[in-house]
């Protein structure tokens, strides 16, 4: 009957017209459709794509030349299939297109991956579901003696470039001798934060994720072993400091009660 063939056509109308919108140059129109219309929703549906990316990643879309930045966004366009109908995760699927579906170009740059990483984190962290204002834990609590309790919107980072210092005037193409160490968080007031971190500091961020059943001082106990330091002591009472100032800034939020 002619009804029932009339999902199958909309189907096949709605494939073949999705097809030619991601490759309008390898992939023909529907039939019927006049070609001033189709070109509106060709321009509408990859200039939104290609503003978002844009906005999202605006350090590494300063580094390339416009044709060059529109030709990646195009790439991802076609080739990389979402797995989310959400705008808001459009960034994270375009680092996964990075990481793990594109081949490099000659124009890329060699922190392109690390860079386009580094500023996913802000968003990501920025839609986080998680409430630290709901997390039980003793504000007072000794962070040396007690546990202290790593805030779940915390995230230490480790990357090769010093990607926070990046920009179109500043792109280093070797890898540094020293790694760069990074912290990025949010506050209560949902306020993301940027802290660059030395060796021991982001350990210390580090440990807390790995071991959250530690106390301050087990904590920094095995960070003197991994860096093998000739004071223990020095690192040790270093740290308490240290845990004082992370708990300031809503990094740590207490001690396990």
């Amino acid at each position: 009957m002619a009804g029932d063939k009339a999902p199958d056509a909309l189907a096949n109308l709605q494939t073949s017209f999705a097809a030619h919108i991601r490759d309008p140059q390898n992939v023909a129109a529907p039939d019927g459709i006049e070609d001033r219309r189709m070109a509106i929703y060709r321009d509408l549906f990859f200039n939104n794509i290609g503003n978002f990316l844009s906005g999202n990643f605006p350090v590494l879309r300063t580094l390339y030349k416009k044709k060059s930045w529109m030709t990646l966004c195009r790439e991802f366009y076609k080739d990389y299939r979402c797995h989310t109908p959400l705008f808001a995760e459009i960034p994270r699927e375009f680092l996964q297109y990075l990481q793990d579906h594109r081949q490099g170009h000659e124009d890329d740059p060699p922190f392109m991956l690390e860079l386009a990483h580094y500023e996913w984190v802000e968003l990501a962290l920025s839609l986080d579901e998680a409430d630290i204002n709901q997390i039980e834990t003793n504000p007072d609590g000794d962070l040396f003696k007690g546990v202290p309790m790593l805030s779940p919107l915390a995230w230490p980072l480790s990357y090769q470039y010093p990607v926070h210092q990046i920009h179109a005037e500043f792109q280093p193409q070797t890898v540094p001798e020293k790694p760069t160490y990074l912290l990025v968080w949010r506050r209560q007031d949902y306020k993301i934060k940027f802290m660059q971190l030395n060796q021991v500091s982001w350990l210390l961020v580090q440990k807390m994720k790995e071991e959250p059943a530690w106390s301050g001082l087990e904590l920094l106990t095995a960070i003197t072993g991994i860096i093998d330091h000739p004071k223990p002591e020095v690192v040790i009472e270093g740290g308490k400091a240290l845990l004082n100032e992370l708990k300031q800034k809503q990094i740590i939020l207490g001690t396990q009660s």
